[in-house]
């Protein structure tokens, strides 16, 4: 089943950073888009819940390298 959820990330600074956190969607089975945003320092993740869970795209933001807060 298809769910969204938002993290706030607060150490993206830039556009670099929005890449990288936005590739996941490519990276990790399940994530179906990430939309980020280095301005409001967050990040909107469509998912398949049967799939993938919130935990694991949220270890999946730490390994890129991100602080990540669920919302």
């Amino acid at each position: 089943m298809e769910k969204k959820f938002t993290l706030t990330v607060p150490d993206m600074h830039c556009s670099a950073c929005v890449m990288r956190l936005q590739a996941l969607e490519d990276d990790v089975p399940g994530i179906l888009q990430v939309e980020a945003s280095y301005i409001k320092q967050k990040m909107d993740i469509r998912f398949d819940d049967t799939r993938v869970t919130e935990a694991a795209i949220m270890e999946a933001v730490k390994k890129a390298g991100y602080t990540a807060v669920s919302r």
